[in-house]
């Protein structure tokens, strides 16, 4: 429904051509916009209603006090695997399980993984490429997603999100508390909850416009054969330039695919190509913009250090593996 309303605004009524590089990048704009907006404010009255029947102490410190052996990221992962969410659809989640008191780490894990692995693309990618490939595809990404976590959460790095996210977080405790104690009903804890949902959005807001922005101007005007020239080369270095390369681009998963197979068949090493995918869909100055809401710039600067080095580091593997 988003699609067709965004197809009729760009080319309906604004008249812009669906083959045309402002088309195409119009459209693009309006689509993600309208969906990452209602995401954030669904998933916010979501998180909401949680933590007002689910106390966020008693889950935080639950989290904290089992020895999960590394269960928590794999199923993280896994649930990040099983979303079909791009890298910045994810975020609406990230702040849910920030707010919700979700350990760091573990929702790290969530957020590399999502936008790496989805069911549209592991079906596209078996057709394109075959289940061999497909499986290692799918294994990497839930692989890349635990170890992210894993080594992010034992950097201690909750002091470094924004004062805004630890205010919400204090709002919800509060809130909280204060509904326990009084037991109010459901009725007439949601309009808090919705208003709750709605600062949220109101927050991040211009994040989520100026991110898209930039990600629709890359994937209207940016051609293909721009980053194969460059993938293409027969060196040690072909894969962290694919990476680099990749950061500016925005596209999901399964828009991204049909690239990666026209990559493929001109050439380009099958390890240098799925690097490309990952930091494409992984990693993106438009997911950098909207987390500059929950994270300060040192913190993006680890993360996103921290998973180009797990891409590049995959890329080197796959081309020799496959």
């Amino acid at each position: 429904m988003i699609h067709n309303f965004a197809d009729w605004l760009v080319y309906g009524v604004f008249g812009l051509s669906p083959e045309s590089h402002w088309g195409s990048a119009v459209n693009f704009f309006f689509y993600d916009s309208i969906k990452i907006t209602l995401l954030l404010f669904f998933i916010s009255v979501v998180m909401g209603i949680i933590n007002a029947y689910f106390p966020i102490e008693r889950l935080r410190h639950y989290l904290a006090s089992r020895k999960f052996y590394g269960l928590e990221y794999f199923f993280a992962a896994l649930f990040g695997a099983i979303t079909p969410f791009c890298s910045c659809s994810s975020i609406p989640l990230f702040i849910g399980f920030v707010k919700g008191g979700i350990p760091l780490g573990v929702t790290f894990a969530f957020l590399i993984t999502s936008p790496l692995v989805n069911e549209v693309a592991v079906a596209m990618f078996a057709g394109a490429f075959g289940w061999k490939i497909t499986a290692v595809y799918i294994a990497a990404g839930i692989t890349m997603g635990m170890l992210g976590g894993m080594l992010l959460g034992r950097m201690n790095l909750n002091s470094l999100l924004t004062p805004w996210v630890r205010q919400i977080q204090a709002v919800s405790e509060a809130e909280t508390e204060t509904w326990q104690s009084e037991k109010l009903p459901f009725i007439k804890r949601m309009p808090t909850i919705v208003h709750d949902a709605w600062n949220i959005v109101k927050g991040v807001l211009v994040y989520i416009f100026i991110g898209i922005a930039i990600g629709a101007g890359m994937h209207g005007f940016v051609p293909d054969e721009f980053f194969a020239q460059w993938m293409g080369k027969d060196s040690w270095y072909a894969v962290p330039v694919s990476v680099i390369l990749a950061v500016p681009m925005y596209a999901n998963a399964a828009g991204v695919v049909p690239v990666i197979q026209v990559f493929v068949s001109k050439g380009i090493p099958i390890g240098t190509a799925l690097a490309f995918m990952m930091a494409v869909v992984g990693l993106s100055l438009p997911e950098a913009t909207l987390l500059k809401k929950v994270m300060t710039w040192k913190l993006i600067g680890i993360f996103f250090g921290m998973v180009s080095v797990i891409i590049i580091l995959s890329g080197y593997l796959f081309n020799r593996i496959l």
